[in-house]
């Protein structure tokens, strides 16, 4: 049981499980739409932007691309950049490709692109590859205290 699952069940929160056989080196988010038969649009990938020290995480679709100044914008940023992969593994506890919003090993303020309110539930990363968890985007605002913004572009 991975950490994002284990900090879900732990608080109560009403999320599904999908497993999926993950046996690519990049474009997780597509991958894991495709082998669960999900509209890429209700899959999203966690990304992490930062500026300086500061560090964001970012939820948007898989089949987005993230748009860093609006990002900036909406975490009150001056402007921000991609986190460095091995960065982003660090800070979050987590493999790439397996980077959950939920349990990371550092608290961060955390973006949801407004397109995840199209959908009664959206899936997000578990916290490792080939484990996705479905939630509603209303539980995952409480739970991460998120904010809501247009951050992403196709």
């Amino acid at each position: 049981m991975t950490p994002a699952i284990r900090f879900l069940k732990h608080i109560g929160s009403e999320f599904k499980v999908h497993t999926y056989e993950c046996n690519v080196s990049d474009d997780f988010g597509k991958h894991c739409a495709e082998q669960l038969r999900m509209e890429k649009g209700k899959v999203f990938k966690t990304l992490l932007i930062q500026h300086g020290t500061q560090a964001v995480t970012a939820i948007i679709p898989v089949n987005m691309h993230l748009n860093l100044k609006a990002s900036a914008k909406a975490a009150h940023l001056k402007h921000a950049i991609m986190m460095n992969p091995k960065d982003a593994e660090r800070v979050t506890g987590y493999k790439l490709g397996g980077i959950s919003p939920f349990a990371q090993k550092k608290v961060l303020p955390t973006l949801l692109d407004e397109s995840a309110f199209l959908y009664p539930s959206i899936l997000v990363s578990g916290g490792k590859r080939g484990v996705s968890v479905e939630i509603s985007p209303q539980a995952l605002v409480q739970l991460l205290d998120a904010s809501v913004a247009a951050i992403s572009d196709k």
